[in-house]
């Protein structure tokens, strides 16, 4: 025969146990509803920009750069056509052929693919933020040594490119140098040109003159 009082204390117990249970479940979801509606505040606190015009600064070669944009500005339309930097080039507007390589934070970029938005509080170098006093930079200058300009078009894209390859590793490898400008396209076919000035500053011996093989 069960004891009366045993069998009423485990039914307390059961009820106090889900009740506890209970308590707990509905502090957690009360915490994380505070949770969310804090971020949703907050969230509805931010600015909302556009679609007019915004300020916007640029640290671009060293220097500060205050334009006036709409939001959906790239930071390629930003340089060509708010500002006198057109160093960089639109080609394909789709990430494909990099000539519109900068470096941010010496890292390259396709601009295209950047809002001006994005790059605030970055620092930006550009084409034209490479020489110094009017002297080329070693990569610059071999490409005009080597004759590696071709139409022009892409040399901006190449030269940041490889400009970044060579902070980073002054002597790199003919593969390294071809993986930095993968991302890069010269429709002129002058890539072999450019392999070679880029191969001269790091060091490497190449012949002057370009063979071409008929397949």
């Amino acid at each position: 025969m069960k004891d009366s009082k045993s069998e009423g204390f485990g039914v307390q117990s059961r009820r106090s146990f889900f009740k506890s249970v209970g308590t707990v479940a509905v502090t957690a979801a009360t915490a994380s509803a505070q949770t969310v509606a804090a971020e949703l505040e907050k969230a509805n606190a931010e600015k909302i920009l556009g679609p007019g015009s915004v300020p916007v600064t640029l640290q671009v070669n060293g220097s500060t750069l205050k334009l006036q944009l709409e939001p959906r500005v790239t930071l390629l339309d930003a340089l060509r056509n708010y500002s006198s930097l057109t160093g960089a080039k639109e080609g394909c507007d789709r990430a494909t052929c990099g000539a519109c390589t900068v470096l941010m934070n010496d890292v390259p970029i396709y601009s295209c693919q950047k809002l001006a938005l994005e790059a605030q509080g970055h620092s930006i170098t550009t084409v034209e933020g490479l020489s110094e006093n009017g002297q080329l930079t070693p990569i610059q200058n071999a490409f005009v040594v080597r004759d590696a300009l071709m139409c022009g078009y892409c040399t901006p894209g190449f030269i940041m490119s490889l400009t970044a390859l060579l902070k980073k590793n002054p002597h790199p490898t003919a593969d390294e140098i071809r993986h930095a400008c993968a991302g890069n396209l010269c429709r002129c076919g002058t890539q072999p040109r450019i392999m070679q000035a880029a191969l001269e500053v790091a060091g490497v011996t190449t012949p002057a003159n370009t063979e071409v093989i008929n397949v």
